[in-house]
């Protein structure tokens, strides 16, 4: 008899694939006889890499080595060749769901994800919308495993368990961090930018939020979190206008140091974007701002309080799951017009009760 092993296949994005670890996590400690193995792209293996002894990584590189149908046909025969004995597809797009087809063929036991759309359409409805709160991401994962056989009860801490991650591995530029002075307090996380304009807080007023938090707290080490062109402009400004400001991406050279920086905080500020979940799997809190996408879609941070959420009320909230529409407006008002002491003062009250 074959010993149990479970495929778990999600190729994006960043803040979904990161949402899978406190499921998978729970899985590999409550079925410590199961092998478990993550098929995704390469940026996600420091989520899996050592987050149990049960759990392996697999790059699939889809857009040259396993490319197009001859691509997958040849991924197949990879994965066949590891004798799985169960098919989790955690994505649910046609290259999974190709894949699942040739499992299925084989007479694999195979299960997928329910997005629930119809409550998808109801929640971003211009005409008919039923603001219900949808199942989480987290439930949808775990579904999944149960109809494989594999309840989950999902008991998550962070990515380095009871403690924190290990500041000797950071570059010496972050020696400030490393030494054995006392660290500088408070430590925050600021992640302004998104994939889509409608979940991008206007920088000018995330300025002003930087400069409210500094003024309160004249100590404080303020992280920028975030790689891109407008990241680039706007924090390289930032850092050059206040001390206190770190532009991350300029001195980390990867997503496990930057996870590292994300467990030491005291807070982090964040859109609706990766890097909620990824503080969020350090056990730190965060201070989520919502614009045109909404909590109750289910993607909120694992172990975020709905206490900490920034959002405004408006009738076309949510228009889009993602934030990827056009604004129906044109004002892009459900993000424009949250005030920056909205925010600050949610950071406060973090940092009162820490």
């Amino acid at each position: 008899m074959r010993k149990e092993h479970i495929l778990v296949i999600r190729f994006s994005a960043m803040g979904d694939v990161a949402m899978m670890v406190p499921v998978v996590y729970s899985l590999a400690q409550q079925y410590p006889h199961v092998r478990i193995t993550v098929l995704s792209r390469t940026f996600a293996r420091p989520l899996f890499e050592h987050l149990a002894p049960n759990v392996h990584f697999m790059v699939a590189d889809l857009k040259h080595e396993y490319h197009g149908i001859k691509g997958l046909n040849a991924l197949y025969r990879r994965l066949a060749a590891k004798q799985f004995t169960a098919i989790a597809d955690l994505h649910s797009v046609l290259r999974s769901e190709y894949l699942r087809l040739r499992f299925n063929i084989g007479r694999y036991r195979v299960a997928h994800i329910n997005k629930h759309r119809r409550g998808r359409r109801q929640i971003t409805s211009s005409r008919a919308k039923q603001l219900q709160q949808q199942p989480t991401s987290f439930q949808n994962y775990a579904d999944v495993f149960r109809r494989l056989g594999y309840p989950v009860d999902i008991q998550f801490k962070s990515i380095f368990g009871n403690g924190k991650g290990d500041l000797s591995l950071l570059p010496p530029d972050f020696r400030f961090l490393t030494s054995d002075a006392p660290l500088p307090s408070p430590l925050i996380g600021i992640a302004p930018f998104a994939a889509h304009q409608g979940k991008v807080y206007p920088p000018q007023l995330m300025h002003q939020v930087i400069e409210q938090l500094l003024q309160k707290h004249p100590k404080a080490r303020i992280f920028l979190f975030g790689r891109g062109q407008q990241e680039e402009q706007y924090f390289t400004e930032w850092s050059q206008q206040h001390s206190q400001c770190v532009y991350v991406g300029k001195y980390l050279e990867s997503l496990e140091q930057e996870l590292i920086v994300m467990s030491h905080l005291d807070v982090m500020v964040s859109m609706d974007s990766s890097n909620m979940h990824l503080a969020s799997l350090t056990g730190t809190p965060v201070v989520s701002v919502w614009g045109a996408t909404h909590p109750y879609a289910g993607f909120l941070g694992w172990g975020q309080s709905e206490d900490n959420i920034v959002q405004t009320d408006l009738d076309c909230r949510p228009c889009s799951i993602f934030g990827q529409k056009p604004c129906r407006r044109g004002d892009y008002a459900c993000i424009n017009r949250i005030a920056p002491e909205a925010i600050t003062e949610k950071v406060e009250h973090i940092l009162s009760v820490k």
